[in-house]
Formats: structure tokens, sequence, C-alpha cells
């Protein structure tokens, strides 16, 4: 049967199951002020189901918005003619004339996702972009750790000194301990498109690839600027999607790397 995740990016799912505090504990644990609502909704994001988590706060799903981001929010940048396009952030990836990226591996997640990370890299690498990605053993620009908490995995963006963004919290316990190679890799490879500044690809309306209500993120945002030469049209295929079905693959389609190509 196939599965609809709550917004990831990929990413989330409701994981009462493997929480063990109790409803009022989550409550108390999870409660987001309105000052901080009001902050996340001016950046652009959809506030509904904002999450306080280590680090900062959890919000469409997978996105992680710092104190330091909401504090300090980019200048209001915003374009956009159609309803499912490739988005940017205002924070790019600072490659120049070309650029290598190196991601880690957590010893505490499990030894067959080296593989997955391994496929996601390669399906970056086979574009032949400015940015390149190499998987690396102890410091790296990005690094993937074991994450807990209602997603699959989770991220953010770019720095705006040009940075990726520093870490992909994986959950392992959701995603399970031997996934297919191919599902993970479209997991991480989403994440690691958040941390070089991808936006969700149905950011106008998620309800597309995750079902529900309609949801518009309305007019007066920050960091979602559509890339010139992505459809105005449904995208279905795109590994950027807000929601992905349980063990589905999704390569880069031919927006994506449209998409890809102009950024990098």
């Amino acid at each position: 049967m196939k599965k609809f995740l709550t917004p990831l990016v990929v990413a989330a799912v409701a994981l009462g199951s493997f929480s063990s505090c109790s409803k009022d504990e989550v409550k108390v644990k999870d409660q987001v002020s309105e000052e901080t609502l009001a902050q996340i909704k001016a950046m652009g994001f959809t506030a509904a189901g904002a999450q306080k988590v280590e680090g900062g706060y959890l919000v469409e799903g997978d996105i992680l918005l710092t104190e330091a981001e909401l504090q300090n929010p980019a200048a209001p940048q915003l374009l956009r003619t159609g309803n499912a396009e490739q988005y940017r952030t205002t924070n790019l990836v600072n490659v120049g004339s070309g650029r290598t990226i190196t991601v880690s591996i957590s010893s505490q997640l499990p030894a067959s996702y080296v593989a997955g990370l391994d496929e996601a890299i390669a399906r970056y690498n086979a574009q032949n972009l400015l940015i390149r990605f190499q998987r690396v053993s102890g410091t790296a620009d990005i690094a993937l750790v074991r994450g807990n908490g209602s997603y699959l995995a989770s991220a953010g963006f770019p720095t705006a000194a040009g940075d990726p963004h520093n870490s992909v919290k994986v959950n392992s316990t959701a995603i399970g301990k031997t996934p297919n190679t191919n599902y993970l890799a479209t997991i991480l490879a989403h994440e690691i498109g958040h941390c070089i500044g991808f936006r969700h690809t149905d950011y106008m309306d998620r309800s597309y690839s995750c079902g529900g209500s309609y949801t518009n993120e309305g007019a007066s945002t920050v960091g979602a600027i559509n890339i010139p030469g992505t459809p105005t049209t449904a995208d279905p295929g795109s590994f950027m999607l807000a929601c992905i079905g349980s063990g589905q693959n999704r390569y880069f389609n031919n927006n994506d790397i449209t998409a890809l190509n102009y950024l990098y």
C-alpha cells in the first residue's frame, strides 16, 4: 500500500508510535509562541505544524529554521509565475569556478545507509555541476547524523556566507535499518537539496504531494524564488516534492536538472 508522509520534504510522518511522551508532555515540548509563529510566517514558511526542536524550529515537515535565522531574516525576495515550480531560497552555496562539498555519515546510523548516501551523491555528480559532493570520514561540510522526531529526515538552508547547511538529521527509526537504497537516496538527495538552497517544488500547495487540504503560503513571503525554466504546471516526479510514498524512488527529472544547472 502506498503510504504518504507528511511534509518533507520527504519528510514528515506522524510518529506517535515512536514517542514515549504523554500527549500533555508533547504539547508542552512542541509549543511555539505566537511571536515565533509570526516570524516563521514572515519568512514565507507555513507556521501550521511548526515544532520546537533541538537547534531551532522544524517547519514544513523537514526544514530547520534556527533562532538566528528567525531573528535576522534575509530581505524579502519573491517571484512566482505558477503553481508547481522549482524554488530556491535567498541564500545559495558559493561555488565560484567549482567547489566540492564533503559529506559524512555518523556511525550511529545503520551501515546500510552508506550505500544510500553514495547513490545520492552519485546522482548529483552525474550532472557535472560546478558543485560536487564527496563522502568523507570525520569533519565534513554536511554531516548526516541520527535524528528523532516527526520526520524521516530534516535539514536547513545555506548560510548568508555561502556555505551549505551543515547537517542532515536522519530518523533511522522511521526509515528502517535496511531501506531500499534508491528510496533512501531519494530522501537524502532531497535533504541535501535543502542544504544547498532548494525549497519544495510544491511550495505553493503541498497538498499536491501530501494529500489533505489545499495549502497556499500566501503572497508576502521571503526566500521562495522561482527558478527560471521550470514548469508552471504540476510536476509529479520532482525530487523536491514535499512528501514521498513509502519505498518510492525519485531520480532527478528534466525540470530538476534544469533547476540544478541554472543554480550550479
